[in-house]
């Protein structure tokens, strides 16, 4: 396996900087040139400004101005960064130690940057609260959901960990907060077809062969509520969710399924009753059995007026929402 090259640039925020490599060959006469061509989505005056503060570098320093296009070269640079909505809360450390983190998400924030969320995401706030450059993702968790995800701390352990996952080596329990049908017939198993399009917001149950599968069952139920325990056996977008809506009981809080509703990104109300419960699995490099488990309990089965008014912020210095 080829080693990934060490980017000349530390990382800024918790964020890597970003590569670019250079085709084999082109007509560009200055790397300038073709950074204007490459990025038509930043103004030319801002790739001047960034060469001319020397912030563009490639593995000798700073790039000149003037300087030439050099095939099959490249060169890192820091993004300027969008504007983003604060996330007012905290993450929960579950377990740490050399090789893991295991940690306990609140819902509302992304597990690794994307789109409009990039500094306000679980990889980018751990590296920074908790200075682990190196920390990456096993698995991501919708920004939507709490509960647990694993990172890993050292590198040399990164394909280990991730492979369990890629094999779903991994049991997953989830706890779910929905209506109570007293005409459900639980336990079940839900098989369906889910189909993602790129583009789309939101997934699919076509007719065909089922290519998704999840045991749903209630654990207890009062008040015209239930709280369901999921254990996926697949791993398609939105499978949860997908699937508790085909039973007739959604999720409270999903606003994908069964009818998209748009929210906007602040607002804090009503979040997806959706946890990630449970994580365990056999130990790759001791062998030994590993089990994770999530301390929080969903708002809705604590105190459904709580859930409808909003978990309160616990992120000091950040905006309530």
């Amino acid at each position: 396996m080829r080693r990934k090259l060490k980017p000349p640039l530390p990382q800024r925020h918790g964020l890597d900087p970003a590569r670019l490599r250079m085709p084999a060959e082109g007509s560009w006469a200055t790397l300038r040139d073709h950074l204007v061509e490459r990025l038509p989505k930043v103004d030319p005056a801002r790739i001047d400004t960034m060469l001319r503060e020397s912030r563009i570098v490639d593995m000798d320093g700073p790039v000149a101005p003037n300087a030439p296009f050099v095939p099959n070269s490249s060169v890192w640079f820091h993004r300027d960064l969008p504007d983003e909505v604060a996330v007012p809360f905290e993450i929960g450390v579950v377990h740490r130690d050399d090789d893991l983190l295991v940690v306990d998400k609140p819902h509302f924030l992304a597990t690794i940057p994307r789109g409009k969320h990039i500094v306000e995401t679980a990889l980018v706030r751990l590296r920074r609260e908790l200075d682990l450059p190196d920390l990456v993702p096993a698995h991501r968790l919708d920004r939507v959901t709490a509960g647990l995800i694993m990172f890993v701390v050292n590198p040399a352990r990164r394909g280990a960990y991730q492979t369990l996952f890629r094999d779903r080596l991994v049991h997953k329990e989830y706890e779910a907060v929905a209506r109570y049908d007293p005409d459900l017939d639980l336990p079940r198993t839900v098989r369906s077809r889910i189909v993602k399009e790129k583009g789309v917001i939101t997934a699919r149950e076509p007719e065909g062969p089922p290519n998704s599968e999840t045991l749903v069952e209630l654990v207890e139920h009062r008040d015209g509520l239930g709280r369901y325990r999921l254990l996926p056996r697949t791993g398609r977008t939105h499978q949860l969710r997908l699937h508790m809506a085909g039973l007739g009981v959604p999720i409270l809080g999903d606003d994908f399924y069964p009818v998209l509703t748009e929210t906007a990104l602040d607002d804090y109300r009503k979040p997806l009753q959706l946890l990630a419960k449970v994580l365990a699995f056999t130990d790759p490099l001791t062998g030994a059995p590993r089990r994770f488990e999530s301390p929080s309990t969903l708002l809705a089965w604590r105190s459904h007026e709580a859930w409808l008014a909003g978990p309160p912020a616990t992120r000091p210095g950040s905006a309530t929402g």
